[in-house]
């Protein structure tokens, strides 16, 4: 199967192509570099690999790109952390949407014309913004009041592209929603701004290799958002890549959409200690609460039993191993300057 990948040099990005690579896929990656710069990846010379440089705005590439590829996974979005969306309001709408318009315009044209047959769509758990319903399941954002901020929106608008698509075109679709995704790969980006965080600076904004950095730079008492009570299921990198090939490989997965998650929860202040006790072993924790954002959604527990039924998925990887991975590579980044 041929696929191709927006947004393919991103953080997930770069799982899914290993992913998709490692089980016999012939892979396009695309992307225009906008979030990072230019960046190498370990997969780049592979021979079932072949990266394009270009914008996915730009519908008429796209339509050449896309004419020869069974299905297309559509990665690229205006994305950062809790400060970003905060920060580009507008832009996360205005942008996202553009790009959405534009993939579903080439897929659409692909799909009627080409020999085509579905596309992935990744949202995102912040389209349960709003819900009181814990586990959350899959229709939840149907009924719950809408995202408050503008990239949670965005995002739901994402999911309503591809029943639209599916309702005029015919054209399948499965939606993937992932849940705090962590792993390697989060660095800097070429828009990000330096922010303090107590007396250490940051540019991520991302809560796990924020943490990661100011331990590692000896921040004590360690500076946290809010008061930590804020319940995460941070799933590995490489688990949700997994995910997303099954929800593309299975029937099953048709018109269907899927929570993609660990099903362990973890508060702030226990990632935390976790992570503190990793790093500085026996030294006494200490915290200190700042002044959360608005957008800080205070609880996240999604509902597996749609994904666990219908793909075969479960998450395999714990938050502690991932940790051992993560931990290390951040340390490398701050020593070459990406963070």
């Amino acid at each position: 199967m041929k696929v191709l990948i927006t947004g393919a040099a991103g953080f997930i990005g770069g799982y899914l192509v290993d992913e998709l690579l490692s089980h016999g896929y012939k892979v396009i990656g695309m992307d225009n570099f906008s979030k990072y710069g230019k960046i190498e990846k370990s997969y780049n010379n592979h021979k079932n690999y072949t990266f394009i440089e270009g914008d996915v705005k730009d519908t008429r590439v796209l339509k050449d790109i896309v004419s020869d590829c069974d299905q297309v996974v559509a990665l690229a979005a205006k994305i950062g952390g809790i400060t970003y969306f905060h920060k580009f309001a507008y832009d996360l709408l205005a942008e996202n949407e553009r790009i959405c318009a534009s993939t579903f315009d080439a897929v659409i044209w692909a799909f009627k014309n080409k020999k085509l047959k579905k596309i992935n769509i990744l949202s995102s758990s912040m389209v349960f913004e709003n819900t009181n319903n814990f586990p959350t399941k899959e229709g939840e954002q149907l009924l719950s009041p809408p995202p408050s901020s503008t990239y949670g929106f965005q995002k739901l608008a994402t999911e309503y592209f591809a029943k639209g698509a599916y309702e005029q075109y015919g054209l399948p679709y499965t939606i993937v929603r992932p849940f705090n995704c962590i792993g390697i790969g989060e660095r800097k980006s070429l828009t990000d701004e330096d922010i303090y965080s107590g007396n250490i600076k940051l540019a991520m904004s991302h809560v796990v290799p924020d943490l990661v950095q100011k331990v590692l730079k000896g921040q004590d008492p360690l500076h946290i958002l809010g008061a930590g009570k804020q319940i995460r299921h941070y799933t590995y990198g490489g688990d949700l890549a997994e995910g997303i090939r099954l929800a593309m490989e299975r029937k099953e997965a048709l018109n269907q959409d899927f929570n993609i998650s660990t099903p362990e929860s973890t508060t702030v202040k226990e990632l935390a200690k976790l992570i503190w006790s990793k790093i500085n072993k026996n030294k006494p924790f200490n915290f200190v609460s700042d002044k959360p954002y608005r957008y800080d959604v205070q609880i996240r527990i999604p509902d597996m039993e749609k994904a666990k039924k219908l793909l075969g998925f479960e998450a395999k990887t714990k938050l502690s191993d991932a940790l051992d991975e993560i931990i290390p590579w951040v340390k490398n980044q701050i020593e070459i300057g990406n963070m």
